[in-house]
């Protein structure tokens, strides 16, 4: 490149505005006057570019340009100025907010719905208060619910099994009020104890259905529990038991007992079945017999301590055991069996001199320090014939549901007149509903 177009390279001859300092020699002056103007255009604020031909080092100086003018201040918008222009954003630099009034403070809004068709979030179980353990449902607490909530089921007494019978079962009437009440007497006399269970049938007068009692009351819970029941003769000397139970090919009693009583001594060797060459089966009725003594030429009574260790012996092999006392209630054996007693039943028939003698007894046994006796005997009246003086009936059961817990009417039943051996199969229907609903009561009581 020549020297003539590296020296006009600086410079613009189109008109277009641009400093020309590209190759000549400035003197000391040039650059002064440069340095005031290029201050005096930061000065004044102008734009303007200097001449390149008059003035290389930046022109004279250009005039200021005019100032701009101040904005007005921003006025509130009107309401005829909605849509004329973008509303201010942002609140003046002045402005403060109040402080929120709490009374004005607006209601919360509970959230909104979610839409139909959307699924609704699972709620999250309370939490469990301070202190209180969360209990969940175990497998045995389903068991027992589910077991409390079974039903009867259909009927089978009366119009309603009739009917159920000629349908073939397509027609299912449930049961009616007594047959549910049957029902759940056997329930109560099915339930189970945390240990064996003493009933003792008293009455100091011979005749007031002790025996037949308890073994009325030996078949009831024998054939509805399923065995495990025993009754006692505790006979001082000699009772009936054995003579109005089923027969067997021994003749042990409990004075056999108590002589061969060292065999069950050992608890580990000792078993229920050696206790069958003493008592007697009862067959169907699902219940065994301990007699009293048989033989005439003993002489001997049985003492406290004697009835205490054929007791014991006789809670290790059974659930239930039913005690028919004697009539001499000054007998060792007949205040042991009191006292060992987890219910008494006064037996009575509807006789005055059988009722006053039951209630003779409570007040001798009150007497004496027995406590509790209105919760911890009940009362069972048999009728003696098929007619009764229904008065004195009537009186006796108020007089003893004043002095017991309850009082249940057995019928006259003809199987037991005879005074032989009872046939538990020939019991009327009544009397084996009658003396189930006194179980039932024995074993609420229990």
């Amino acid at each position: 490149m020549s020297h003539d177009a590296w020296s006009s390279a600086g410079s613009r001859h189109d008109g277009e505005d641009v400093d020309d300092t590209s190759s000549r020699l400035y003197e000391p002056e040039d650059l002064t006057a440069y340095a005031a103007r290029r201050d005096a255009r930061s000065v004044g604020g102008s734009g303007a570019r200097p001449d390149p031909l008059t003035d290389p080092l930046g022109g004279p100086p250009a005039e200021p340009a005019p100032a701009a003018p101040t904005p007005e201040p921003a006025r509130p918008p009107a309401p005829g100025d909605i849509g004329l222009g973008p509303m201010p954003t942002q609140p003046p630099p002045a402005y403060r907010p109040a402080a929120p009034d709490p009374a004005a403070a607006p209601a919360p809004v509970a959230p909104p719905a979610a839409p139909a068709g959307r699924e609704q979030p699972e709620e999250q179980p309370a939490a469990p208060a301070e202190g209180e353990v969360r209990r969940f449902m175990t497998a045995t607490d389903f068991l027992d619910r589910r077991d409390a909530e079974q039903g009867h089921g259909p009927a089978t007494w009366g119009w309603r099994g009739a009917v159920r019978r000629w349908t073939g079962g397509l027609v299912n009437p449930s049961m009616g009020p007594a047959e549910r009440a049957h029902e759940d007497d056997r329930r109560a006399i099915q339930r189970d104890f945390d240990g064996p269970r003493t009933i003792a049938f008293i009455n100091p007068k011979g005749g007031a259905a002790k025996t037949t009692g308890v073994l009325a009351a030996g078949y009831t819970f024998g054939t509805v529990r399923g065995g495990g029941v025993v009754a006692w003769d505790n006979n001082e000397t000699r009772g009936t038991l054995g003579i109005r139970g089923t027969r067997s090919t021994h003749r042990n009693t409990t004075r056999e007992l108590l002589e061969d009583l060292g065999r069950f001594s050992d608890v580990y060797q000792s078993r229920i079945g050696d206790l069958g060459a003493f008592v007697r089966s009862q067959g169907d009725a699902h219940f065994d017999v301990l007699a009293s003594d048989e033989r005439p030429d003993v002489t001997g009574t049985i003492r406290a301590e004697d009835f205490d260790a054929v007791h014991k012996l006789l809670e290790r092999f059974y659930r239930i055991i039913l005690v028919d006392t004697g009539n001499n209630m000054r007998a060792e054996n007949w205040l042991a069996a009191a006292g060992a007693a987890d219910l008494l039943v006064v037996t009575s028939t509807v006789r005055e001199d059988t009722g006053y003698s039951g209630l003779w007894m409570l007040d001798a046994l009150q007497d004496a320090g027995y406590q509790n006796l209105k919760y911890k005997a009940v009362t069972v009246l048999s009728d003696p014939s098929a007619q009764v003086d229904d008065k004195l009936a009537a009186d006796l059961v108020e007089v003893y549901q004043q002095r017991t817990r309850a009082v249940y009417r057995v019928p006259y039943d003809p199987a037991l007149v005879a005074g032989s051996v009872v046939p538990y199969a020939q019991l009327s229907q009544d009397t084996r509903r009658q003396w189930l609903t006194a179980c039932a009561g024995m074993a609420a009581a229990l």
